[in-house]
């Protein structure tokens, strides 16, 4: 059974990815960085068919020791500070664990075996100011944000190790990808959480941002198929993965209001709180070169995933006052 290393295993998309690799009967290695606040709620169904091990990306020797002993022939690295807003009170951290990790992984790699292939996930973030739309892999990047420009460092120096080390390492430049496992300060989740916390009664009214901007919403179980795909390949190439379909904030809320029968208009409160410094407007991808290249296509529908996390927190909210 090949090994496959994923940083960030916690996460929703290190989670989806466990489970798929699982499926393709993968020994699935699970790094965590040590500490007392982990929470293992995403990957406990299938906490005893994976190792959990203990590594952090700013220490390049514990990146070495986790490729020595494990020798995985894959390595996903999902592990970022991936909250936007976060990045503009922890600027440091965010360039140190986004983009200066990804060096610190790829040396390990490099040393120890340089066989192995290695996946960068890449974000729609680094587009930032769009150049053109739809955006696709030869856009160029103007992020908006310290979490964006962490990441443009990210996708580059995986390509500069390809190209200068032979390495196989790919980035996927996934837009945005959802699901019930979505952390509840991410704005897709914050609605669907509140949308049930409203019909159940428990609160009146839901604070966000700007309605008006636009994105390339997808499942995130899809996304995960994707990434392995790539390092299936005969040869390393970045992707573009994406559903070519956006919709504006305000599109989510009415489709998640309305899908419990309420209207969002009557609890949805702009909050200048929630803007960020300097807004993304609008992302959505063409996602044309892994549809020919890779085959890859998603399955979920805008509407089928609103109300995929909607029946999902209906169900979470009402155990939580059961």
């Amino acid at each position: 059974m090949p090994t496959a290393l994923i940083t960030g295993i916690t996460g929703q998309d290190g989670s989806y990815l466990a489970d798929f690799l699982l499926s393709k009967d993968y020994t699935v290695i699970g790094m965590v960085r040590r500490s007392s606040t982990v929470t293992f709620e995403r990957i406990k169904h299938i906490q005893d068919e994976i190792t959990i091990i203990q590594g952090d990306l700013h220490d390049q020797s514990s990146l070495v020791d986790v490729m020595e002993e494990y020798r995985p022939e894959e390595v996903y690295n999902l592990a970022a500070q991936s909250f936007v807003p976060t990045s503009w009170n922890q600027p440091v951290l965010t360039g140190e664990v986004t983009a200066l990790g990804v060096t610190r992984l790829l040396e390990a790699i490099r040393h120890v075996n340089p066989k192995t292939r290695f996946y960068q996930a890449s974000s729609s973030e680094m587009f930032g100011k769009v150049r053109e739309v739809p955006q696709r892999e030869t856009t160029p990047f103007y992020p908006r944000s310290p979490y964006g420009v962490a990441k443009v460092y990210a996708h580059w120096i995986t390509v500069n190790y390809r190209e200068s080390y032979d390495l196989f390492s790919v980035s996927g430049i996934l837009f945005n990808h959802e699901s019930p496992r979505r952390g509840l300060e991410f704005v897709t989740r914050k609605i669907t959480n509140g949308v049930a916390r409203i019909k159940l009664g428990l609160t009146k009214e839901l604070h966000l941002g700007n309605l008006e901007a636009q994105r390339d919403w997808g499942f995130a179980g899809d996304y995960v198929e994707g990434m392995w795909l790539m390092l299936q390949q005969e040869q390393p190439r970045d992707y573009v993965l994406g559903t070519g379909q956006t919709h504006a904030v305000r599109e989510f809320c009415e489709a998640a209001f309305g899908y419990v029968g309420l209207d969002y208009r009557d609890y949805v409160i702009q909050d200048p709180r929630f803007y960020r410094p300097a807004e993304v407007d609008l992302l959505v991808a063409d996602p044309s070169k892994a549809k020919r290249e890779l085959n890859w296509i998603p399955k979920f529908s805008f509407t089928e995933l609103v109300q995929l996390m909607v029946d999902a927190d209906l169900k979470l909210v009402a155990k939580d006052i059961s």
